[in-house]
């Protein structure tokens, strides 16, 4: 989930509204949570709503029956003096009907584009983001899974080998630009059940999920000009359901934590309007030998122990946390490597990179989403 998703989400963390005019008109965009809801605009869509076999590298693909999908690139980088940075690459797919209607043009298309693009400096205590949208036609953007390939314009995730664990990711703006090469050192995680991830109590209010949790990464990111040959680790997150979240959901928080010892955890949890949360949050633990181990809302908890406040959107999030997992005898602080990582996009949320003391060592990244009063 990021991600979101995505968000979960949206992570994922994230929620596009789509109407189209004509084909050859501007996308018209409004954003809410209420977008990952079921409502009567999902009949038609297909929903994650059973356990379903994957096939690779096909399913790294897109799947436009469903209403909404993303694929999350995340990771923590050092450069050869030490500097430390985070960065993000999301793209996001949205249909905006079930099916595509027979047209002529181009242009036409039933499927918009989005994606985020944000770069971390500990050095400078800066974060820096930015977007971009398409309609999924004329060679815009869009998305294949044999060979797998996601991009929008200039910005790309295109696999390198044939079963899509190998990949080159580039984007530029502004100055900034990443081009990397990520390789996979455990085959996909599966999560929830056998890749069904439930966010809620209802028959499909659910997601497929599948991760990729450690990804040896190579490259250079430019900043301001200065290149910078980088190292370190990536994760990615692949997602595609229709309305996944309960009518009570106000937003999210996500962990994805890479140990020390060669371990990664990633967990959600989807906070209720009552300030509860739902009880069919959960988890993964994924072994050294790639083993995954689901983990319920009862095996782990999170615990918010600092909060700061954004000075640009006046949104308070949480900023430390405690995570234990008491049969593992695992307890975790989660710090983010600089405070302000605040996604000021379309939609805000924050997303950034984190670092890991405790029982165990590690690095990571942090969404949290709903925190920004809707805007």
């Amino acid at each position: 989930m990021k991600p979101i998703l995505v968000v979960l989400l949206l992570g994922l963390f994230i929620v596009l509204t789509f109407a189209f005019f004509n084909a050859t008109q501007t996308p018209q965009v409004s954003a809410s949570i209420v977008g990952l809801q079921a409502s009567t605009d999902i009949a038609g869509y297909a929903r994650a709503d059973h356990v379903r076999d994957f096939k690779f590298p096909d399913d790294h693909g897109p799947h436009p029956e469903f209403q909404t999908e993303w694929w999350y690139y995340t990771g923590n980088l050092q450069a050869r003096d030490g500097r430390r940075f985070g960065y993000q690459l999301t793209f996001f797919r949205r249909a905006i009907t079930p099916t595509a209607a027979p047209r002529e043009s181009a242009w036409a298309t039933n499927q918009i584009y989005f994606a985020h693009f944000a770069l971390t400096d500990e050095k400078t205590n800066r974060h820096e983001s930015s977007e971009r949208f398409s309609r999924g036609a004329a060679g815009l953007a869009g998305a294949t899974g044999k060979p797998f390939r996601v991009w929008l314009e200039t910005w790309e995730a295109t696999a390198l080998n044939a079963d899509g664990s190998r990949v080159q990711l580039r984007a530029d703006e502004a100055g900034r630009a990443l081009d990397l090469t990520l390789a996979a050192t455990k085959p996909p995680v599966l999560h929830g059940e056998r890749g069904l991830s439930q966010k809620s109590a209802d028959a499909g209010n659910a997601s497929y999920y599948i991760s990729f949790t450690r990804l040896d990464t190579t490259g250079t990111l430019t900043l301001n000009g200065e290149t910078f040959a980088v190292t370190g680790s990536s994760w990615m997150d692949h997602e595609f359901s229709t309305a996944v979240l309960g009518e009570n959901a106000v937003g999210w928080d996500w962990f994805s934590i890479q140990l020390a010892d060669n371990r990664e955890l990633m967990l959600f949890q989807i906070r209720q309007k009552d300030g509860s949360i739902e009880p069919l949050s959960s988890g993964t633990l994924v072994e050294p030998d790639g083993t995954a181990r689901r983990l319920s809302r009862e095996q782990f908890s999170i615990e918010a122990l600092a909060s700061w406040k954004s000075g640009a959107t006046g949104a308070t999030y949480p900023a430390v946390w405690r995570v234990t997992i008491p049969a593992r005898e695992m307890v975790l602080t989660i710090t983010p490597v600089i405070a302000d990582q605040e996604m000021r996009v379309s939609i805000l949320y924050w997303e950034g990179a984190v670092e890991v003391s405790g029982t165990v060592r590690g690095v990571g990244f942090v969404e949290m989403t709903g925190y920004a009063g809707g805007k």
